[in-house]
């Protein structure tokens, strides 16, 4: 049972301390709580604006928020249903439902209980994702067979989070059951658990567009178009606070709600509690939280909680069951706020609602002697890449871009930089039990998988269900990429700009140019190469930013500037090596002086750094499927 201070009085008063101050502070416009408890709701709270401009505030009874990935505990409760009914096998080959083939890797296919726990093994799809215009978004089954996503690790082996996989699972539906996703889950997931604001349409139906919140993606500017997302049943809900409370409670009392069921008590269970004897013990890590069936573990204080995250461009949502307490906690955010403030924020309130209601259950951490403990963090140092990650397109520049890296600190102590904390600092972090850590200020806890001594992969408890982080190969590695890469932009840029400057000191001072000939005509040309090179990455550069900053730009829409890209980066990259390689023949053969030489070798150098990068991470890979 829950703690007896959970109560509506007591949660209302803390969160009317909390709610406005957090979002002032973050500068996030508007927000919806619902707290359930015993088989009601507790507690649905709007707070701030809906509509900014308007002065609409948060209705959490009318006002509609898009949870985003929350959306696919819905997908997996209608596969659920189909396996219940006899028309789905969780363990068989999933091309048995569908009208189009995933490929195998090394023989194996995959099944939707690999869908369902993210070990399929797809690399991430980040294309279409979402995007404002509904006319031009493809239909999902178009969608799904315009590109299947290469499988990059074995199935069953690796969890790494797939929007493709969960549409994929969407289409299932729709194929065994006859009707459209948006159909299906109306009639058969919505209608009976009287959710009257839940749709996955997009755009909404006429009657529920007035209620929609706006969506404001970035802080401080208007809110954008509401956002359509192509992989659909993977995030495109739309719903109230109430209703999202109504699924909690569902889900709650195992499939059933006013005596409506939507599942089996025995589906439910082995849903919300998979047997662990179905999960490869490879995709574990440590004591870390795992995938259920759909659900992922987001345990704490010792208490068995399942739940969900979601995010769109706009909106942030979290969804929590404390299963054995009968407690649900739901929040959404209508943006991300300043510097992401609702990541944070929805931690944090998930965080401090479970200290302040829940009291740790269980045994008292224990503590690795320090000696010990130095030389694990120690053998933790490198650098690391996350299991979601793409492998076969330009995206994958990004995963380079963010590899992970493990140091120590002053003390010996394990230090991630990228993993902050409330505070904006590196968390600081214990080691508990061999190999496994705790956050000193916090909740979560890091683990390794450890192969003859050493760690091999790790992950942390927020994570850990649906990613993980494997050591990057040497070749690939930012430890001497980034500074090879740091290097060489400097030598090419000078090398360019030392084509005006040689120019206008010509002009000015009189200085004697190469001789004419071989000599002087492989320099010029090295030199313009060396500046196409960096146009080229500027280029790069340029697109990278639009499409992070909006993902209407991860669409079709860029594909003529994709394709423009690799079509001239391979010229500029190839040419750029082969001229310099010319020229320093010439340098090192027609008298030059050394400093002239070393140049000639450091240009060499630098153009063969560039295109090594490019050719290992897709920027080469003439594809527009991402």
């Amino acid at each position: 049972m829950a703690q007896q201070g959970l109560t509506k009085e007591n949660v209302d008063g803390w969160l009317d301390g909390y709610m406005p101050y957090a979002l002032n502070t973050g500068d996030i416009p508007g927000a919806v709580v619902v707290v359930v408890k015993d088989g009601q709701i507790l507690t649905a709270r709007g707070f701030g604006y809906a509509d900014v401009e308007k002065r609409k505030p948060v209705d959490p009874e009318r006002t509609l928020f898009r949870p985003g990935s929350v959306s696919k505990l819905v997908t997996w409760t209608a596969v659920m249903q189909m396996v219940e009914q006899g028309k789905l096998d969780l363990d068989a080959d999933i091309n048995t439902y569908l009208d189009f083939k995933i490929p195998a890797l090394d023989g194996a296919p995959i099944t939707l209980r690999q869908v369902m726990t993210h070990t399929a093994g797809f690399e991430e799809a980040a294309k279409e994702i979402i995007d404002y215009f509904p006319a031009k978004t493809p239909k999902l089954g178009d969608l799904l067979k315009a590109w299947v996503p290469h499988r990059i690790y074995a199935a069953g082996t690796t969890p790494a989070y797939s929007n493709y996989a969960t549409a994929l699972a969407g289409y299932v539906v729709e194929r065994l059951s006859g009707l459209s996703f948006d159909d299906y889950v109306e009639q058969k997931i919505f209608k009976p658990l009287d959710m009257r604001t839940a749709s996955f349409r997009q755009p909404l139906p006429a009657a529920l567009e007035p209620h929609m919140s706006r969506g404001y993606a970035k802080v401080g500017e208007p809110a954008e178009p509401f956002e359509i997302v192509g992989p659909a049943p993977a995030g495109s809900l739309s719903a109230s606070g109430t209703d999202m409370g109504r699924f909690m409670l569902a889900n709650l009392r195992y499939g059933e709600l006013d005596g409506q069921r939507i599942l089996s008590q025995a589906t439910a269970s082995t849903m919300l509690d998979s047997p662990l004897a179905k999960v490869n013990p490879k995709s574990l890590v440590g004591p870390l939280n795992r995938m259920e069936l759909g659900f992922f573990e987001t345990n704490i204080n010792g208490r068995s909680v399942v739940g969900h995250l979601g995010d769109t461009e706009a909106f942030h949502t979290s969804l929590h069951l404390y299963m054995k307490e009968g407690v649900g906690f739901y929040v959404s955010f209508n943006s991300a706020g300043k510097g992401g403030a609702a990541g944070t924020l929805r931690t944090a309130l998930f965080h401090d609602f479970s200290d302040r209601y829940f009291a740790y259950e269980g045994a008292p951490d224990g503590k690795v002697d320090d000696k010990t403990a130095a030389e694990h963090a120690k053998l933790m140092s490198g650098t690391w890449q996350n299991s979601r990650r793409s492998a076969s397109s330009f995206f994958s520049i990004l995963g380079f871009i963010g590899q992970t890296k493990v140091t120590v600190n002053e003390k010996g102590e394990l230090l991630i930089p990228d993993l902050v904390g409330r505070n904006h600092r590196p968390r600081e972090w214990v080691e508990i039990a061999p190999f496994i850590w705790r956050d000193r200020n916090g909740h979560d806890r890091i683990a390794a998988q450890v192969v003859d001594g050493k760690p091999v992969r790790w992950s942390m408890d927020f994570m850990s269900p649906f990613m993980v982080f494997d050591r990057v190969p040497a070749s690939q590695s930012g430890a001497w990429l980034m500074p090879a890469l740091m290097v060489a932009l400097p030598v090419l840029l000078l090398t360019f700009l030392a084509l005006p400057v040689g120019w206008f000191c010509r002009r000015k001072y009189g200085v004697a140019p190469l001789p004419a000939g071989k000599a002087r005509t492989a320099a010029r040309a090295t030199q313009i190469a060396a500046g196409l090179s960096i146009g080229v990455l500027l280029g790069w550069t340029g697109m990278f930013a639009a499409m992070l900053s909006s993902l209407k730009y991860a669409t079709s829409l860029s594909d003529p500037y994709l394709w423009l890209l690799q079509a001239v980066g391979l010229v500029v990259f190839v040419g750029a090596v082969l001229l310099s390689a010319r020229n320093l023949q010439l340098a090192l053969t027609d008298g030059r002086s050394r400093l002239r030489k070393l140049w000639s070798v450091l240009v060499l150098v630098s153009s063969l750094v560039l295109l090594w990068v490019a050719f290992s991470f897709g920027l080469l890979a003439f594809t527009v499927n991402y």
